[in-house]
Order: C-alpha cells, then structure tokens, then sequence
C-alpha cells in the first residue's frame, strides 16, 4: 500500500491569514490619521467608508479563497480513501479520479458555507467594534473641545488622546470573542478557524468516501501527540455506529479526546479491521 503524506495547508492558509493582516493594517493605518484634536462627524463618516470598503474586499477575498480550497481538501480526503481502499496506486492517481458523491457534494456545499459563515463574523465584529470606537473618540473629541473652548485650553489632554488612541487601536486588534468567552485577534481566529475546518473536510470527505464504497473502519494516524489525541494514535474505530465489531463509532469520541481544533489526525479506511490487527 502506498504510504499516504498527512495533509498539510499551511501555505493556503498562510495566504489567507496574510489577506487578513494587510486588510486590518489597512484599518489600523485609516484610523490613525484621524485628527482626534478637531475630529468631526464629515471625518469619522469618511474614516468608517474607508474602512468599510477594505472590509468589503476583504470578504470577496475570502469568499474566493473558501470556495477554491475547501472543497481541494475534501478532494484530497477523497484521494486518501481511494488509496486506502487500494483503488488506486498513488495519490496522484487518485486525485485525477476522485468525485464528489451525492454525500460529500452536500457536505462541501455545507462546509462552504460554514466557514464562509465564521470568516464574515471575524469582518463584522472588527467593522462594529471600529464603527463604536470612532464614535466614541468623536464624542469624546467634540466635549473636550467644548471645555477647551470654556477654560481656555490650547490643545487636549494628553491621557485623554493616549485613551481615544486605545479605543481605536483596540477595535482592530480583538475580532472575536469564541464560546469560551477567548478573545481573539482576527488573523489569529481566522488561521484556527480555517485550519480546523480545512482538517475537518479532509477526514469528513475521507469517511464519506469510504462509507460509499462499502468500507465501515478506519485507523487514526500517529504523528506523536503529545496531548490527549495520543490515546487514539493507532486506534481502529468505526465510521459508522452499526458496522459490526467491538470497535468505538468515531461519532462518539468527545472532541476534547480527539479532532480538536486544529488536530492533524486523519482517517485510514479499511474493510477488514481484523487484517490490521494481525
């Protein structure tokens, strides 16, 4: 059987994370050239415009980038099951037969979806924060210049421009809070995010494909976790819970246990899980 490299998507995700840096630096550089010593609503309107059409590019980026490279990680799921199941010689080979069941065409279509989903909140969130923060600042600018124009004052307060430039900065730099309550920063998320979904594809359309074939097994892979993935390094499990056998149903195993965010373990389909234990 020909041995199977582990999927690796470090470089595409590497250019996206990338889109997302130079987009929310865009922003950062936007808000700095505010003047917060005489800001008014005709700048903080011109500055949110601004930031709203780097946002926009930024999500046609990113829609572009899901609907190229997810559905290249569910063919490469595919691609892996196809050599396992010894259909084929080489990935290469492999790769150049594989098709979308009906299965793994609704399951791409869904995986689309879902990432384009959890991209645009990160793009929302940083637009919202920065929409609030700028009018903050202005609020803040437009008092302070009214006390300054009463005692006299030349120029502002130096804490309170230190404070409004904080706001500011902090509305790029924190996109998302997740269900543990984690604060994020953007190209943070959005790596974790895309690198568990593009593994998560991989394996998803792996076991789709081997289901359709007739094959109902499959063999964790090993790599040396060191975390508490490395108890399922190895491991035969089911990939469906009435295929026959004293095997766990890889549909039950808690994600804290296994497929954690960002896991590198794939599925090895196999028909006879007995072949391999010999």
């Amino acid at each position: 059987m020909a041995v199977i490299p582990d999927p690796t998507y470090d470089y595409s995700v590497a250019l996206l994370v990338r889109a997302y840096k130079q987009s929310l630096l865009a922003i950062s550089s936007e808000l700095s050239r505010l003047d917060l010593t005489a800001i008014s609503r005709a700048n903080a309107k011109a500055a949110l415009a601004e930031v709203a059409a780097i946002l926009r590019g930024l999500n046609e980026e990113s829609a572009g980038w899901v609907e190229r490279y997810v559905p290249q990680a569910a063919t490469d799921g595919i691609a892996r099951a196809i050599v396992d199941l010894g259909a084929a010689n080489t990935l290469e080979e492999a790769q150049k037969i594989a098709k979308f069941n009906r299965i793994n065409r609704e399951f791409v279509a869904s995986a689309v979806a879902d990432t384009q989903a959890d991209l645009l909140a990160v793009t929302q969130n940083v637009d919202r924060r920065v929409k609030q923060a700028i009018r903050q600042v202005t609020a803040d600018s437009m008092r302070a210049n009214i006390t300054r124009g009463i005692n006299g004052q030349r120029t502002l307060n130096a804490d309170l421009l230190q404070r409004m430039r904080q706001t500011l900065g902090s509305a790029v730099e924190t996109g998302i809070v997740d269900s543990a309550m984690r604060r994020w920063r953007p190209e943070v998320y959005v790596e974790m995010v895309t690198r568990t979904k593009m593994n998560a594809t991989h394996r998803e359309a792996t076991v789709n494909e081997a289901v359709g074939r007739g094959a109902y097994y499959a063999r964790v892979s090993r790599h040396g976790a060191t975390d508490r993935c490395r108890e399922w390094e190895g491991r035969i499990v089911k990939l469906t819970p009435d295929a026959p056998g004293d095997y766990p149903f890889v549909g039950d195993i808690s994600r804290r246990d296994l497929f954690h965010p960002q896991c590198r373990h794939t599925l090895s389909p196999v028909r006879d899980p007995k072949l391999l234990e010999q």
